[in-house]
């Protein structure tokens, strides 16, 4: 499964790459999310997020991201990475994203070491106020750092508040 999710992340930033559907007006945004980790395996768990995603653009497509996860078995996991955000029509939105941090298993899945990837793929829909709800499933693994690698897949249900309405 993370080797198909790979090759499509790759393929998708290829392409955004050579076309960029960002828009200009997008803001920044404040992201909460809430899941199930490890739902495709034996230790499943609540999943909390919050990130916050950057409006600035690297190479006119790619955004920084940086957020903290945490699970219902004190599992962390702090991290930052690039996203970018491709447009079809006004408000869906398809969302690839990679990034790395420093994870602790707390209580739950031994990832097998503290330096863990993610790749996610997101697809939302956007409100007349820039705020969207969003689906998304991610793989997070060491990228065999360590002899042991089992990853996981995490399900979660995002909401992106535009940044400047949380201080209004």
């Amino acid at each position: 499964m993370h080797k198909i999710m790979k090759i499509l992340a790759a393929s998708v930033f290829f392409v955004s790459f050579c076309v960029s559907a960002a828009h200009a007006d997008d803001p920044d945004f404040l992201v909460l999310g809430g899941g199930w980790y490890d739902w495709n395996d034996n230790e499943g768990a609540a999943d909390l997020r919050l990130e916050y995603r950057h409006d600035y653009k690297l190479l006119g497509f790619a955004k920084p991201w940086f957020g903290i996860e945490a699970t219902s078995e004190t599992a962390i996991y702090g991290l930052g990475g690039i996203l970018v955000d491709l447009y079809f029509g006004r408000r869906w939105v398809f969302t690839p994203s990679f990034g790395a941090g420093a994870y602790s298993d707390g209580d739950g899945k031994n990832l097998g070491h503290t330096v863990e990837f993610r790749s996610q793929l997101e697809f939302g829909y956007r409100f007349d106020n820039r705020s969207r709800i969003s689906l998304a499933v991610s793989h997070i693994s060491n990228a065999s750092l360590d002899d042991n690698n089992p990853g996981t897949e995490i399900a979660t249900v995002y909401y992106h508040i535009p940044f400047s309405a949380v201080f209004e």
